[in-house]
């Protein structure tokens, strides 16, 4: 069971002032409210205390220290340094830093934690070289190597290329191992650096020699988290050499969820999926335990939505299809945030690709249909994403009989095409005109110098606009075709479908066999099937289409061997999908039982697996709001339950006297109306007290309209984590509660949030979401929620 970190982070409160406040003075007037006292580099950084976690190995990395809790966030570091959770690592040596100030290798880690941000890194380890003195001389040789590969110029003054700084710290760290022989965690490091100097442009010279440096890891410490590293290190070359560490990369450092994520590598090139699925599921149960114990939105996590949507691949390769629909809309019912989960990154656009995958893949015409009128699939203001949408409805309004609609949708495209050719054609006509005005440079005038240099920066806006245009005119040509090739194929034009087939943007190779076996083309169709079960070896789809053609075109007998091949992979398949249960009647003439496909079996080199439920839950859901008592400007209290039964906008600002608080209400003010008017209160929490709260709104001539309280002992912005533990000061925040007092969306950082359209459009679709919908006046959204399970 983990320990309760929030309790473990108020006891380390009290030890905070020993570094963050005794830095904060010395540069607190000239920083603004929220920002770092160490730097704009910290503002993006871990801002609240760290806790001993569960689930972090057995890494031993001695320290020159005597405090012993220190040493404990130092080995904790270490071990998520070697689990690549960066960012927690840095919160772990910024913790032993506030318990040992002067222990240089907390500074060192706290660079290691920002390998892939060397200005960053440069600033921490300049820290650890100021306190070398004091430590050991082991440790003074990470410090140094670190602070060598951080250095942008040799002693010469000249840039240090990316090879030349690889090489330089593959060979520091190769002298800690020869100096420290027993230092295991040295051979760890310099094992992953000779991985990652790959991306220096210095290929591994022999994986065999860099796996038997690893294996001297796990001669003495055969838990190792690096196992992590030997992953990377075959995971491209041969797969097959990784294995056991596969079975125990997740179990060596169990609280990382990535350390689960990896050995789906491993397993996804072996074309094991069902196995690979397993470690994805587990990655994203150790997330959201993670997320749902210290509050953090999920597409935060850094690698969450690439695990999910990796997840959904391999779903749909065995065919657990409603897994998979009901993990892509989850992906999609996430919280949004402008930063780092839009239609353009994160778990949306994910979400968004990975339900046209499983529906198109497993030909769910009616439920495409219905998720695009639904808040799932809706329409978009992305062009790109807008017309693949319509490509996808015009063929699946053809494939279900309905011809008409796909006709509407073909003529919007045809439409669409039309006005992108006309601004192809205005652009083309302007750079003609631009053309024959232009005169020769010689002896050119200043003001025909000056026109020259406007000609040229037009015609290079246009080639960029020209550009995107003739993308855009591609897709929508291709998408065109695609609408009636398939139209074609619902009239039964089989020859004409087929023709039209290349230049359209279909590529399900699957339904293109199907449609040349009703052409007649049996053994086209055969022929395409064997080349997609070679390309694809252990998937289910493939084989189960091939059983299908083969038994349509020669008979049970003819497919027999097919369906057997297919059993196998479809052991965990949800056989009610239309395509698979159309083999129920081969698998009856065959006689094999209703349930026909066959029974799991594990494989034998998973190790011992723990049960995904004490990972983490199946699915994140939002935190309880922590209670709270502030004062109104009449001096009255204010508490959470006070909120229950409506939705609450809770933004909480740093004052009168930071300027960018006030742009913030000054932003949220007008459109106060509008939230409470749908149904959402807003109210805003400052750290000033009653009387300067009072002062400084009497100094306002245009009042603002949201209720504003006081909490001058920054009680409830602790209870949010709206509070720099490390540096003892207050940090902005906006949260979304639900009547029910969870907190659906949330925002803490340095700066505060000012995207109003964002807070009202997002607050209504959370809240719709979960199911609170009459709350806002609005119906609550259409959802599909049944199981694919049509004859």
């Amino acid at each position: 069971m983990l320990r309760r970190p929030l309790q473990f982070v108020m006891s380390l409160c009290a030890l905070v002032p020993a570094l963050g406040h005794a830095i904060a003075q010395e540069n607190a007037s000239d920083v603004l409210a929220g920002h770092s006292y160490h730097g704009e580099a910290f503002n993006e950084g871990p801002r609240q205390a760290a806790y001993l976690m569960d689930g972090m190995g057995n890494v031993q990395f001695p320290a020159s220290t005597e405090n012993q809790l220190a040493q404990q966030f130092i080995n904790q570091g270490v071990a998520q340094l070697h689990g690549f959770w960066y960012y927690e690592a840095e919160r772990s040596f910024r913790q032993a830093a506030v318990l040992d100030p002067d222990c240089a290798i907390a500074y060192w880690g706290m660079a290691m934690a920002n390998i892939e941000n060397r200005k960053r890194a440069r600033g921490l380890i300049e820290k650890a070289v100021e306190r070398i003195d004091s430590c050991s001389p082991r440790e003074q040789l990470y410090i140094k190597a670190y602070e060598q590969f951080c250095l942008e110029k040799d002693d010469r003054g000249e840039d240090i290329g990316k090879k030349d700084r690889a090489q330089r710290f593959t060979r520091d760290l190769e002298k800690i191992v020869e100096d420290f022989p027993q230092d295991i965690e040295a051979k760890a490091f310099l094992a992953v650096q000779l991985w990652m100097n790959e991306r220096a442009d210095l290929p591994i010279v022999s994986h065999v020699a860099v796996d038997s440096l690893i294996q001297d890891v796990f001669d003495s410490n055969p838990m190792h988290p690096a196992h992590h590293y030997r992953i990377h290190l075959w995971d491209r070359h041969k797969p097959e050499r990784a294995l056991k560490s596969a079975a125990e990369c997740g179990p060596s450092l169990p609280g990382v969820a990535h350390m689960w994520h990896m050995p789906g590598h491993i397993y996804d090139k072996l074309h094991r999926y069902h196995d690979a699925v397993w470690q994805q599921e587990a990655s994203a149960r150790v997330d959201h335990a993670h997320m749902m114990r210290d509050r953090v939105m999920p597409d935060q996590i850094h690698n969450f939505a690439h695990n999910n949507e990796w997840l959904i691949r391999n779903l749909v390769k065995i065919g657990r299809v409603n897994d998979a629909l009901d993990l892509a809309k989850n992906m999609l019912e996430l919280p949004r945030h402008p930063q780092y989960n839009t239609l353009e990154k994160g778990s949306t656009k994910y979400g968004r690709e990975r339900l046209q995958l499983v529906l198109k893949s497993y030909r769910l015409w009616p439920e495409l249909i219905e998720f695009s009128e639904s808040i799932y699939l809706q329409p978009t203001d992305k062009q790109e994403l807008q017309i693949e949408r319509q490509r996808d409805l015009g063929v699946a309004y053809a494939l279900t009989d309905q011809v008409a609609q796909s006709d509407e949708i073909a003529q919007a495209l045809s439409s669409e095409l039309e006005s992108i050719d006309k601004q192809l054609n205005d652009l083309t006509q302007q750079s003609e005109a631009d053309a024959a005005t232009q005169k020769s440079s010689e002896n050119a005038t200043e003001d025909e110098q000056k026109a020259a240099a406007n000609r040229k920066r037009r015609e290079k806006k246009r080639k960029e606009q020209k550009k995107s245009l003739e993308d855009l005119q591609k897709q929508l040509q291709e998408s065109l075709q695609a609408v009636q090739v398939a139209v074609a194929a619902a009239k039964g034009n089989w020859d004409e479908a087929l023709k039209g087939w290349e230049d359209s943007n279909l590529d399900d190779n699957l339904l293109k066999a199907e449609w040349m076996l009703a052409d007649g083309r049996i053994e086209d169709s055969l022929k395409l099937l064997d080349q997609e079960i070679e390309d694809r070896p252990g998937q289910l789809l493939p084989l189960a289409v091939k059983a299908h053609v083969v038994y349509q075109s020669s008979g049970a007998d003819a497919a027999q061997p097919v369906l057997e091949e297919a059993r196998v992979l479809a052991s965990q398949a949800d056989l009610n999908t239309p395509l698979l249960a159309r083999l129920q009647p081969l698998a009856k003439e065959l006689g094999m039982a209703e349930d026909w496909k066959a029974a799991y079996v594990p494989a034998s080199d998973i190790g011992q697996r723990p049960d995904l439920n004490n990972l983490g839950p199946f699915r994140w859901h939002p935190y309880l709001a922590p209670d709270f008592s502030v004062e109104n400007t009449q001096g009255s209290q204010l508490h959470l339950k006070n909120l229950s039964g409506k939705p609450s906008l809770v933004i909480f600002y740093l004052g009168f006297g930071c300027l960018h608080c006030v742009e913030q209400l000054h932003a949220f003010s007008p459109r106060a109306e509008q939230f409470r008017a749908s149904g959402i209160d807003l109210l805003a929490i400052s750290t000033e007290d009653l009387e300067s709260l009072n002062t400084g709104l009497a100094s306002y001539s245009k009042p603002l309209d949201i209720p504003l309280h006081a909490d001058p002992e920054l009680t409830a912005f602790k209870s949010f984590r709206c509070f720099d533990d490390f540096e003892g000061q207050p940090l902005h925040g906006t949260f979304l509660i639900d009547p029910d007092g969870h907190v659906l969306w949330q925002d803490i950082s340095y700066e505060p949030f000012m995207d109003v359209d964002f807070a009202l459009e997002e607050s209504h679709r959370l809240l719709k979401l979960a199911g609170y919908g009459e709350l806002l006046n609005e119906p609550k959204p259409q959802k599909f929620v049944g199981k694919v399970e049509r004859e």
